[in-house]
C-alpha cells in the first residue's frame, strides 16, 4: 500500500539476474542473449529497481553470445539509468568474465576464479583411423576454403593460419571489451590478456574485479536491511523441462561439465 503514497519512499529493491552455465547460441548452452532477453529486460524495467545485480558462474563460451548478452544490458543500464553490479560465483571466466565486465562492479567470493580473457577453438584429427579402418572420405566443395580444419583430413598449414587470424580478431574484440569496461583500474604493467585466470584477491589487485563480498550482505549494507530482492532468469522450453531433450540435455550436461573442469570446478 505504501508503493502508491507519493510522499512514502518505498522500500529499496534490488533486481537480480543469474547467469549461470555454458553460454552458447540454441539449446547447447544454458546462457544465450534470446534465452535471457525477456528476464534482462524485465529485470530493469519492473518497478525502476535502484541496481540490477548479476549472480554470474560461467566458464564461458560462444564469444557472440557473450557480446549480445553484455551489449543489451549496457543498453539498458544506460536507457534506464540503472547501475550494474555483478557477483561472482564459482567462476566467471572467459565469456563468463565479459559479461562481469559488462557490470559497472565486480565483486567476488575470495575462491572465486576470474580472467581467461583469451579465445580457444578445439577439434580432434581422425583422418589416421579412418585409413586404418578402410574408410575413404569424400568431400565435394565450391570454395577452396569450403573444407577448412576438416577433421577427417590431415591439417592443412594455411586453415591453421586463417583459424589463428579468426582467433586473434575475436581476442582483440575481447581485450577491446575489458579495457574499456575496466579502464584505468586494470594493472598496467600485468599481463592480463594471456587466457590465465586468478582468484579473487589477486584479480582485485590485477583491477579485474572490485572487491571481495557477496550479493546480499553487500546490497544491506548499501540499501539497509528493508532492501527487497526480485530475481528474474531464462526458462526452459516446456518441453524440456518434460524430458521430451533428455538427450540434448544429457549432452550439453557432458559439455557443460567438461567446460568447468577446465578451471577445476
Amino acid at each position: 500500500m505504501k508503493r502508491w503514497i507519493p510522499f512514502m519512499k518505498s522500500d529499496p529493491t534490488v533486481a537480480i539476474v543469474r547467469l549461470q552455465g555454458v553460454i552458447a547460441g540454441g539449446t547447447r548452452g544454458a546462457l544465450n542473449d534470446r534465452a535471457l532477453a525477456d528476464p534482462i529486460e524485465k529485470a530493469f524495467s519492473r518497478g525502476k529497481p535502484d541496481v540490477v545485480a548479476l549472480e554470474i558462474s560461467s566458464p564461458g563460451g560462444s564469444p557472440v553470445q557473450s557480446s549480445l548478452i553484455g551489449a543489451r544490458i549496457r543498453r539498458l543500464a544506460e536507457e534506464k539509468e540503472i547501475p550494474v553490479i555483478a557477483f561472482v560465483e564459482d567462476v566467471a571466466a572467459s565469456g563468463g568474465y565479459w559479461l562481469a565486465a559488462a557490470a559497472d562492479e565486480i565483486y567476488a567470493d575470495p575462491s572465486s576464479v576470474v580472467g581467461s580473457i583469451g579465445v580457444i577453438s578445439a577439434s580432434f584429427g581422425a583422418h589416421e583411423f579412418m585409413v586404418r579402418q578402410g574408410v575413404e572420405r569424400r568431400v565435394y566443395t565450391a570454395g577452396k576454403s569450403k573444407s577448412m580444419l576438416d577433421p577427417f583430413r590431415p591439417e592443412k598449414p594455411e586453415d591453421v593460419e586463417r583459424l589463428k587470424g579468426l582467433l586473434d580478431d575475436i581476442h582483440t574484440n575481447f581485450i577491446d571489451h575489458v579495457k574499456a569496461r575496466r579502464s584505468d583500474k586494470l594493472d598496467a604493467e600485468a599481463e592480463l590478456f594471456t587466457g590465465e585466470v586468478w582468484l579473487a584477491e589477486k584479480a582485485k589487485t590485477l583491477g579485474l574485479i572490485d572487491g571481495i563480498g557477496h550479493l546480499k550482505p553487500m546490497m544491506k549494507e548499501r540499501f539497509g536491511d528493508k532492501v527487497k530482492f526480485r530475481r528474474y532468469g531464462a526458462k526452459k522450453p516446456f518441453f524440456s523441462r518434460l524430458g521430451a531433450q533428455l538427450l540434448d540435455d544429457a549432452v550439453h550436461s557432458i559439455e557443460e561439465r567438461a567446460a568447468y573442469a577446465r578451471f577445476g570446478l
